[in-house]
């Protein structure tokens, strides 16, 4: 039939996205732990799929620094240690910097609170924020990662750079999967969390860049702070 082949590969790719997303959720909450192995057979298995979809999934997710691929054995979950999450830390610090620099310095045009649209995405980056420090301050780290990484996912897609926002967000989410393997052993995560993201965008929608600079380096620094004492336990 015409198309079908077409329509073959837009249902293989829709799979191997559905796949990588379950799969990345199941690692954010905890179920799959770091050093857990695993093979293209078993989660073809259990998803009831072919094998194609899976193997790409899970080359998706080893290019993305959440699964370590060993060509004999299969896949596993990659354990992050306390070096690499300062790595992390610093990527995304620079990069965090050199967009605050760029609007404090010659891209003000392209960031302008008052004009209608970016006013209103700002308004919906607040109430990312407003559910993610509810969240935080409960010590519900299901909740608080979902909003947490739309938070920063659509504030930093206000910036109009798509390239820098995917970047982002992958480093966001390898930040999340190395503490949430810690935090995941707390009886209780309330009061250990970071929960200004308000505070950060109402820095921004007024353009005060030191502000904004200011509660970025006080979140690495929580960050750093409680990656450390987790890791030391």
């Amino acid at each position: 039939m015409p198309g079908s082949s077409g329509n073959a590969a837009v249902t293989r790719s829709t799979l191997r996205q559905q796949i990588a997303d379950a799969l990345r959720d199941e690692v954010l909450a905890g179920r799959l732990q770091p050093g857990r192995e695993f093979t293209v057979k078993e989660i073809a298995e259990q998803y009831g799929v072919s094998a194609t979809p899976v193997r790409e999934a899970l080359v998706d997710l080893s290019a993305q620094g959440l699964l370590d691929a060993d060509h004999h054995r299969g896949f596993r979950v990659h354990a992050v240690t306390a070096p690499d999450f300062r790595g992390m830390i610093e990527a995304r610090s620079l990069v965090i910097d050199g967009m605050f620099h760029s609007l404090a310095h010659g891209h003000r045009a392209r960031f302008r609170p008052d004009e209608p649209r970016v006013a209103a995405a700002l308004a919906g980056v607040r109430r990312r924020g407003e559910e993610a420090r509810r969240a935080a301050l409960a010590g519900d780290l299901a909740i608080l990662i979902g909003y947490d990484l739309r938070f920063w996912r659509e504030l930093t897609a206000v910036f109009g750079n798509p390239y820098l926002t995917d970047f982002l967000h992958r480093l966001r989410v390898q930040t999340w999967v190395g503490i949430v393997q810690h935090l995941r052993n707390l009886p209780d995560v309330r009061g250990r969390l970071w929960s200004r993201h308000t505070e950060l965008v109402d820095a921004l929608s007024q353009r005060d860049t030191d502000t904004a600079r200011a509660i970025i380096a006080s979140y690495n620094a929580h960050s750093l702070a409680l990656i450390e004492r987790l890791a030391d336990g």
